[in-house]
């Protein structure tokens, strides 16, 4: 489950005092409902993805990944499309903040705590509920105060 992850991705955060937790978040049936129209992106949320987005992208200690193998005009227009939506993307496909160290190699992997990505098991017609109960949670606001 999502949360499981979110709640861990913030855990760690804590344990290890770090500034920022970093999401990487696909786009094609995990955040909009593809329509595979070439030359039109789709612009069908599922319900509840915005909301949470919006609320993930006013945290100013998470960094969202636009995670995608969208064409590169195609990564252009979704993030118009999702900046006139009030959601940032702080990157695409990339997490410069996370460099290689001792403990990890991130040339061609980007670095990321919480994943939301359909291959991966994120159902977005019933993840994204239990997302946005999270978001509104105590226990997420909270978090937003360590």
């Amino acid at each position: 489950m999502i949360t499981k992850a979110i709640e861990k991705a913030f855990r760690r955060r804590e344990e290890k005092q770090w500034e920022k937790t970093y999401w990487a978040i696909d786009l094609h049936e995990t955040v909009i409902e593809p329509n595979w129209k070439v030359g039109s992106i789709p612009r069908n949320f599922y319900p509840m993805a915005k909301e949470s987005l919006q609320m993930i992208s006013m945290r100013p200690d998470i960094v969202t990944i636009m995670y995608t193998c969208s064409n590169p005009h195609e990564i252009k227009q979704y993030q118009e499309f999702f900046e006139s939506h009030e959601i940032r993307f702080d990157y695409v496909n990339e997490n410069p903040e996370v460099t290689n160290s001792g403990f990890g190699f991130y040339d061609h992997k980007p670095y990321f705590n919480v994943l939301f990505e359909d291959k991966a098991g994120f159902d977005a017609e019933e993840d994204w509920k239990d997302v946005y109960e999270y978001l509104i949670s105590q226990e997420y606001k909270k978090d937003l105060f360590k």
